[in-house]
């Protein structure tokens, strides 16, 4: 288990040193996809957002060089979702594919206690907390990119603090990107998904074959993705994509 990293964070123009700090929870939360769970196309058990790949049926592996998009971390509503947990994140794979390379945040419920923190995680290696102080309203920027020899430079920033990281991951597709909202999961199961309400990603936009567009672009296919129970009630579901394609919320509806 990979639990503490040492990386560089950037306050404003000094430059210190970093670790990775204990998830807020006492099991692990994991980032796992769960698309081909017998659900039909544009549903998922524990994602709602946005993927997008060359072809859905038949997508071109090797294609997803770069992800960028921005979202406002939503507080959550602990008295109607206590014990409840929620991520937000960008990424390259996991939509047909059984990796994920992402960072992103969380919003989370111990006990009724709210609990905000960043991450990132090279799924299915377990996911790394970063010592970044997150807080409701903040807006995140983050970016995954491929830079070559099975490696990637995943960078997320929060007001004057920047966070960079470089992993190797071999037998990444790099066949989908994506903008999650999630209900991770601890040992196998789905966790009951917190009340964030609304999160909103904003400049959302992907390079696919040395090409950069937003999410709606002809040059690729999009799916809009709904979580839903096993019984098909909605969990939480994705607008339309904005005017120019690279923006859109998520909303809360069941845990």
């Amino acid at each position: 288990m990979r639990r503490a990293i040492f990386a560089s964070i950037v306050f404003a123009t000094v430059i210190m040193a970093s670790v990775a700090f204990s998830s807020p929870s006492t099991s692990v939360l994991l980032h796992a996809p769960r698309i081909s769970d017998g659900l039909s196309r544009g549903q998922a058990l524990n994602w709602a957002g946005y993927a997008v790949e060359t072809s859905l049926s038949s997508p071109l592996n090797g294609a997803v060089t770069d992800v960028k998009g921005s979202w406002t971390v939503p507080a959550v509503n602990c008295a109607s979702s206590p014990n409840s947990y929620s991520s937000f994140w960008i990424g390259i794979d996991g939509y047909s594919s059984g990796t994920v390379e992402q960072i992103g945040t969380d919003s989370d419920c111990n006990s009724k206690k709210a609990v905000y923190y960043a991450w990132y995680e090279m799924y299915p290696a377990y996911p790394v907390n970063l010592n970044i102080k997150v807080s409701p309203g903040d807006t995140i920027n983050a970016e995954v990119q491929y830079v070559g020899n099975n490696q990637f430079t995943l960078t997320l920033t929060d007001k004057k603090t920047s966070y960079s990281t470089t992993q190797t991951l071999s037998g990444a597709a790099r066949s989908s990107a994506e903008w999650i909202a999630e209900a991770p999961s601890v040992g196998g199961g789905i966790t009951n998904l917190a009340n964030f309400g609304s999160v909103y990603f904003t400049g959302c936009q992907v390079t696919l074959n040395g090409y950069t567009g937003p999410i709606n672009d002809n040059a690729w296919q999009s799916d809009a993705i709904t979580m839903v129970t096993r019984n098909g009630i909605v969990k939480a579901q994705p607008s339309s994509v904005s005017k120019d394609g690279s923006a859109f919320s998520v909303t809360w509806y069941h845990k």
